[in-house]
């Protein structure tokens, strides 16, 4: 009957009937890869007067608008924006060659060099960053996007030790920014770090401090004089810097201290997450493939179903019949999906459950730091301007406290 049946069979069923072997029939192999880019220094030692500070700022969870097809945890997200900064804080520490590499909580804290990034995707699979750097002067370094695909491997144990699944990305933005530093001159060091501290000082005292710079209509600040080392006020916005400093490093114990107690819950839910993700794939494949072929297989047994040859009809009513079992085992296939999609939201909701809000002490308070933060910035920023206005106390502003500045 089998050998009469395929005789029996239409041209165009018989080649449904193949596709659908050949569809069903397909796999996914998984190519290991653990390529890890070693972190670059200078060539020649920097003088410690001439080292850039950094600062890398949370980074934007990327939650306000994406794909309804992407699985997006916010909880998780909003951990991953502080962890990942710190992650690359460390990278770029690595090479020597800047000064402090801090983690800021406001993307518009003043530094020298300014980093702000953006999560565009992290499945524990798949990482993929948009990233921009520019200096305190508005010159752009760098606005790049780059991705890292993580494997099996990059989840063993022993592989974990060393690195983080992604250590290749954050290698990767250290080297760049280190390259774009490379092309400074001396003195454009010097114009970056004079430029840094008379924005700074702007901030806390317009008026005396406004015309000491200018923008360039590309956007790029300039500076047109230059402050006389005795003056008082310059000597009190330095004290009030040094308090911004000493609160922003006491900040990186908590970054660092929420980092160690991230990494081992964040990384069990992203090896999780990277099986989750690679099984789900493979059951949307699936699904895909059986719907596509259950479909193909349908249309061409009503083809076949309204043939006057009666045995072509046998074989289409058949193939309906198979088809429709391809359909209802794709569906159930893509159900079976949607249980790993539900198993990735408990992951992060686990994990949400892991990160709790750290309280450090400072000197004169104890901080809560958690998904405030930035609140918490904001506040001592104005704490900062009150201790300026009453230790600047009946000081005159200068009328010229300074000199013209040489061309730079």
């Amino acid at each position: 009957m089998s050998r009469c049946f395929s005789r029996a069979l239409p041209a165009r069923l018989l080649g449904s009937i193949a596709m659908l072997a050949m569809l069903s029939g397909c796999v996914s192999q998984t190519i290991k890869s653990t390529s890890v880019p070693n972190i670059n220094s200078p060539d020649e030692a920097v003088p410690e007067s001439l080292l850039l500070d950094v600062g890398i700022a949370i980074f934007d969870p990327g939650i306000d608008e994406y794909d309804e097809d992407e699985q997006i945890y916010p909880e998780v997200r909003k951990a991953e924006a502080r962890f990942i900064p710190n992650i690359l804080s460390q990278a770029m520490q690595q090479s020597g060659a800047w000064g402090a590499v801090r983690v800021v909580p406001d993307p518009e804290r003043i530094s020298d060099l300014s980093v702000r990034g953006k999560i565009l995707h992290s499945d524990g699979e798949t990482l993929e960053l948009a990233i921009t750097a520019v200096d305190s002067r508005g010159y752009e370094w760098l606005d790049k996007t780059y991705k890292g695909r993580a494997t099996a491997y990059a989840y063993r144990t022993s592989t974990r030790e060393r690195y983080d699944p992604f250590q290749a990305v954050y290698h990767t933005i250290a080297n760049d920014l280190l390259d774009a530093m490379g092309t400074l001159r001396p003195q454009d060091r010097k114009t970056i770090r004079l430029t840094t501290e008379l924005l700074f000082a702007r901030d806390f005292s317009p008026q005396a401090f406004d015309d000491y710079l200018a923008k360039s209509r590309s956007g790029v600040y300039l500076v047109m004089r230059l402050p006389a080392e005795d003056d008082p006020m310059l000597d009190r916005i330095r004290t009030i810097r040094e308090r911004d400093h000493t609160y922003i490093d006491t900040m990186q114990e908590y970054y660092n201290s929420f980092g160690v107690d991230m990494a081992g819950p964040y990384n069990d839910w992203r090896r999780l997450s990277y099986d989750e993700a690679v099984a789900m794939q493979e059951l949307q494949a699936q699904s895909r493939r059986r719907l596509i072929a259950g479909a193909l297989a349908v249309a061409a047994g009503i083809a076949a179903a309204s043939s006057d040859n009666r045995e072509n009809r046998t074989a289409g009513n058949v193939a309906i019949i198979g088809g429709g079992y391809l359909l209802k085992s794709g569906l159930e296939k893509r159900a079976e999906a949607q249980i790993h999609v539900q198993a990735l939201e408990e992951l992060g909701m686990s994990l949400e459950a892991e990160i709790t809000p750290q309280v450090i002490d400072l000197e004169d308070r104890s901080v809560t730091l958690s998904g405030n933060v930035e609140e918490q910035y904001a506040q001592w920023r104005q704490l900062l301007a009150d201790i300026y206005a009453t230790e600047i106390g009946a000081l005159e502003f200068p009328e010229e406290s300074g000199s013209k500045a040489d061309t730079l």
